[in-house]
């Protein structure tokens, strides 16, 4: 039997959610099994699979040894190497800006060095994590980038945190502006994309369509053009929707698609710009004004902005820094 007291950033979550990330080793069936037949407890009781667990509960585990890990192995985190800059920091959160080329998570292309293992490396460095401290919880991203599209990136350094921000983004109350370069001058320089976008996940590609339709999902982006030079324009934009590939296929299909993107764009131009990744950066960054008793009432109406956009040196006119200076 093994029991454990729950600190502060395991404190609010399902204790069904908690087992899992405590032992994952131990299958779901047997989990909910365990918890029926009281040999998981939580104060000593037979708990509700659905109960949320408070600081300060004891959950003792009657289950097997094999369940649980014999000796801390080295975190893989500790071999990654960040490569981002901070854009912010306090005792909650992280923005970093994470460079083009680096993918957020795990995936069937990156398997190590991901940006959610540069900043747990990161702050472990600077001594705002402590794994050993932790049952359950890890710092984690909010919100994610495409590997090749560059830009700011929210890290939670604790459970509230991480439960507060995406409750902000989930309600679409966080402030986001893209930088991207495209081939091409849009029609009007300043207007509102609208149309329906159907994804083939086995091709991972959308089809851009005037009209609803089955399985369509209606996307919207709002844009202004900044520069225009050398056949190139630089857009501003903002995402009225959330959709795959969004701003990638809507502009192709304006005929102006991002300069470096292969997959709906021009290769003959990408390469003689020598670009090789889209030219999408999530540059600016803006909290809504909050009221007084929200827990990041601190940053009511903060805005932050990366120092600098790499393409954005294709444009004579654009001097650096944030458009809205």
């Amino acid at each position: 039997m093994q029991s454990f007291c729950i600190q502060k950033n395991d404190s609010g979550q399902r204790l069904d959610k908690f087992l899992s990330k405590l032992c994952p080793s131990l299958p779901a069936p047997l989990l909910y099994k365990y918890i029926r037949k009281k040999r998981i407890k939580v104060n000593r009781r037979k708990p509700e699979i659905s109960y949320r667990l408070a600081e300060g509960d004891i959950v003792d585990l009657y289950i097997g040894d094999e369940f649980f890990t014999s000796a801390q192995k080295r975190p893989d985190f500790l071999s990654a190497v960040p490569s981002f800059s901070v854009v912010y920091e306090d005792e909650n959160l992280l923005l970093v800006d994470k460079p083009p080329g680096v993918a957020v998570h795990t995936d069937i292309h990156a398997k190590s060095n991901t940006l959610v293992e540069q900043i747990q490396c990161y702050l472990y460095r600077n001594g705002s994590y402590r794994p050993d401290q932790e049952l359950s919880f890890s710092p984690a991203l909010c919100n994610r980038l495409d590997r090749g599209t560059g830009g700011i990136v929210i890290a939670a350094k604790n459970a509230a945190a991480l439960r507060e921000m995406n409750e902000l983004i989930r309600q679409r109350n966080m402030d986001k502006q893209y930088l991207c370069a495209v081939s091409g001058k849009p029609v009007p320089p300043q207007g509102t994309l609208c149309n329906y976008l159907r994804k083939d996940g086995d091709k991972n590609r959308v089809t851009v369509l005037p009209e609803p339709a089955a399985g369509a999902k209606k996307a919207q982006t709002a844009y202004r053009t900044l520069f225009h030079e050398n056949g190139l324009s630089l857009l501003e934009i903002s995402l009225l929707t959330g959709r795959s590939h969004q701003i990638r296929a809507q502009f192709a299909h304006a005929s102006t698609p991002l300069l470096g993107d292969d997959k709906y764009g021009d290769r003959l131009l990408n390469r003689r710009y020598d670009m090789h990744m889209q030219a999408l950066y999530a540059y600016r960054l803006g909290f809504p004004v909050l009221p007084e008793e929200h827990f990041f009432h601190y940053l009511s109406g903060r805005i932050f902005s990366v120092s600098s956009v790499p393409f954005c040196r294709l444009f004579s006119g654009y001097k650096g820094g944030d458009i809205h200076a």
